[in-house]
């Protein structure tokens, strides 16, 4: 009988081809599947890497207390994840985080604190680091830590080039910790330095949960501007209603960072006359179902 643990499932995602919405012959867009993940997101990837290095290299035990600021996803996977190695985890997430996130962390077993919404992600990131300065936690720090984009380059970025045999022309990333356009930005310009690499922000004023333009005090320690090619901004408009098209037109039902990783990857298209695009469809719709989203 072959069986193999949960953590197993980690990786290895579908490339789904869209079908609908573009009209273009000589350009494919490929949607990486990440909520086939089995905790649903892309975060499965760092989340795990970090756990696992950290405690090889002996930095955290059964024993320590483990916070994490989150605005969901990483949120979800750390606390699967950290219940198969039974360490204490805690997490920090603005109050106007989505319901099913919530639960769904405190159904693995971790201790969910929520922070006030008027401060957002940046005022759960001051409490977690408050929380390691001031009582001995420790703080796996996502937004900081190379595990997380290591997590791509040994991954995601691997798993790109071998699932488009080489033909990858673009990858189209949202922003937000950065770790996966980093890593995966890093492997494949190893394979072929002419794969454009395109970034996903909001345009100002738009907010669109799990992607990010950062203050410069809180812009994550592993981003390298170097690694991006070009940045589109999408709106917040924009990115709703292209997540609401994927589930309609592609059978694909994904969240609103998503959404705008694929209206970014369709203003890319337009330029284009031919090329493979891959864009990482970075988690599962049902997570918004309490949201608006889908209203």
């Amino acid at each position: 009988m072959n069986s193999s643990s949960i953590l197993d499932q980690i990786g290895n995602t579908p490339l789904v081809e869209a079908k609908v919405l573009i009209n273009k012959p000589y350009v494919k867009l490929l949607f990486k599947m990440e909520g086939n993940n089995p905790g649903g997101s892309v975060k499965d990837r760092p989340a795990y890497n970090m756990i696992k290095s950290a405690l090889e290299r002996g930095e955290i035990t059964e024993n320590t207390k483990i916070i994490e600021a989150t605005s969901g996803n990483t949120g979800i996977a750390l606390a699967m994840i950290a219940s198969l190695f039974h360490l204490d985890l805690e997490l920090v997430m603005p109050e106007n985080s989505t319901k099913e996130r919530v639960q769904t962390m405190r159904a693995y077993g971790a201790k969910v604190t929520l922070t006030s919404a008027d401060v957002g992600i940046e005022g759960s990131r001051d409490y977690a680091e408050a929380k390691v300065r001031d009582e001995g936690y420790v703080m796996l720090n996502q937004f900081g830590n190379d595990d997380n984009w290591k997590a791509h380059y040994k991954t995601t970025g691997p798993e790109i080039w071998r699932d488009t045999d080489g033909k990858i022309t673009h990858f189209v990333s949202s922003m937000g910790t950065t770790g996966t356009i980093m890593g995966t930005s890093t492997f494949l310009k190893e394979k072929n330095h002419q794969i454009e690499i395109v970034g996903v922000q909001p345009t100002d004023e738009s907010k669109i949960p799990g992607i990010r333009k950062w203050p410069q005090e809180y812009l994550p320690k592993i981003f390298n501007p170097k690694k991006v090619d070009q940045v589109i901004e999408v709106s917040e408009a924009e990115a709703r209603n292209m997540a609401k098209e994927l589930a309609k037109k592609e059978g694909i039902f994904a969240g609103m960072s998503s959404g705008g990783a694929v209206a970014a990857a369709l203003k890319l298209i337009k330029t284009m006359d031919k090329g493979v695009v891959v864009v990482i469809i970075c988690d599962r719709g049902d997570r918004y179902l309490s949201s608006d989203l889908f209203d």
